[in-house]
């Protein structure tokens, strides 16, 4: 039989396994099982690997970020990104805003961070060189999944943040309420002004607060915040007034404001925050790779 052949009927009996290919990596379809359902996705894998990321989802019902996954496969970082629980090709039930739902509550997080650990579980078992450090890079209420996450699984050893919270759900809520989605929030209203209101208001949601807070305490891994400062669904001055904190205490966390961007800090018109997180990545994890060798 023909090799070529051959290769195309073996592929056509592996339906969870898909391969393309372009000039700077492969693309291979996977699909992973998570808290009794099959969630579906993709690696992206680079001719030469320097690092390895899991994409976490913000809070909308996100296919696999394949767009973003591309952009660092390019620079040589390995990806798995996939469609959230209950969304596109993966199982389960999608929780959220846009189907009228509180999607912050304790259990959704947890559930997701559980999602999260199973992609870096299955995501390791593809990586060729087992030494090649993994992280999380995610956007939004990853804020809260990631530090969860990366509490709970050791084999998380970075993390990337893009316009995340640092305070709690309820916080969060309270100053996205406040703001109300106005874009021209912060022209009509001081840091003094949204501070107070953060800590008084009345909570519209009874649930107990997640605070991310409470896991990155118990995390040494490093991390980068980006953030905008004309954000307006997370009070961005706060977050890094707390990770400042966490700073002076010896943690290694790092954060970069942009003071033209607003919530989306990652779309595909912006380069300048995602081309410093992939340098970011890539000095870590040469200093990841260093201290393991010196072992």
């Amino acid at each position: 039989m023909n090799i070529n052949l051959f290769l195309w009927l073996l592929l056509l009996t592996i339906p969870e396994m898909v391969f393309s290919q372009s000039a700077d990596f492969t693309i291979q379809d996977v699909k992973f099982k998570s808290q009794g359902v099959t969630l579906a996705g993709s690696i992206l894998t680079p001719k030469k690997t320097f690092a390895a990321v899991v994409i976490v989802h913000g809070s909308d019902p996100v296919k696999r970020e394949m767009e973003f996954a591309k952009r660092l496969a390019k620079e040589g970082i390995a990806v798995l990104t996939y469609d959230k629980r209950g969304v596109g090709e993966s199982g389960g039930v999608y929780v959220g805003p846009s189907v009228g739902t509180n999607n912050i509550d304790t259990t959704n997080l947890n559930l997701l961070s559980h999602d999260a650990n199973a992609a870096v579980n299955t995501f390791r078992s593809y990586l060729k060189d087992k030494k090649t450090p993994i992280g999380l890079v995610g956007f939004s209420q990853a804020g809260w999944i990631i530090p969860i996450a990366a509490s709970k699984n050791q084999q998380i050893e970075f993390m990337v943040l893009f316009s995340c919270p640092t305070m709690t759900t309820l916080e969060q809520l309270r100053f996205q309420f406040y703001t109300n989605g106005n874009n021209n929030f912060w022209e009509n209203h001081t840091e003094a002004e949204a501070r107070e209101h953060i800590k008084n208001d009345s909570d519209r949601y009874q649930f107990t607060a997640t605070d991310p807070k409470n896991y990155l305490n118990t995390l040494s891994i490093p991390g980068l915040w980006l953030f905008g400062e004309k954000d307006i669904q997370i009070p961005v001055k706060l977050c890094i007034e707390q990770l400042n904190t966490f700073k002076v205490q010896g943690k290694p966390f790092e954060y970069t404001l942009f003071s033209t961007l607003g919530h989306n800090t990652s779309s595909g018109d912006i380069t300048e925050t995602v081309d410093i997180s992939i340098q970011w990545i890539k000095q870590k994890a040469l200093n990841i790779k260093k201290f393991k060798s010196s072992k």
